[in-house]
């Protein structure tokens, strides 16, 4: 009978990395092996913090979860899923980032909206800025405009006003009136 309570545990888990799967707008799957504790706690509370839910997996159970084929190559040693429901490149920046600065972590794969994406799409992703910093920069770019008729407003202001603009005009209508 135990082994039927374990049979249905790995369903229940299997049902629960389908859901994830199918509900992740992206994720990345990654090899762990090697990292000390303390990397491994600073990279989950990074992600954690960037709404990306990192957890080990087995791979028999990713397999059975995952519908592609391609996905299921490289489910090879160990394995981790980081998965994002709101935001396309966090997965893929922080663990590049990590991967960089670690031996023996490595990017597996990855997939964006359903489709695996090869290494240079991951790379491409995780060189693109935050989302915070992509609005920033659009708002920057909406606002230069607004921001240079202010100056050239606050430039008249400095002079002394419309009226002092408008002054030398005005003297200069006489001058030639008289001529």
């Amino acid at each position: 009978m135990a082994s039927e309570k374990v049979l249905e545990q790995k369903k229940a888990l299997v049902a629960e990395l389908t859901e994830r799967l199918q509900s992740s707008i992206a994720g990345i799957v990654v090899k762990y092996e090697g990292i000390t504790v303390e990397d491994d706690t600073k990279l989950r509370k990074e992600l954690r913090e960037a709404g990306v839910k990192y957890t080990v997996v087995k791979n028999t159970l990713l397999s059975r979860a995952a519908d592609n084929a391609e996905m299921k190559e490289v489910l090879e040693g160990t394995t981790a899923l980081a998965t994002s429901d709101e935001d396309y490149v966090a997965a893929a920046r922080i663990l590049c980032k990590f991967a960089d600065s670690h031996d023996n972590f490595e990017v597996k794969t990855g997939y964006m909206d359903s489709d695996i994406i090869d290494m240079d799409k991951i790379q491409s992703l995780a060189k693109l800025p935050t989302r915070d910093v992509l609005l920033a920069n659009v708002l920057g770019a909406f606002q230069a405009p607004i921001a240079s008729f202010a100056r050239a407003v606050q430039a008249i202001v400095d002079k002394g006003g419309v009226e002092a603009c408008e002054a030398p005009a005005e003297e200069a209508a006489p001058a030639e009136a008289a001529e």
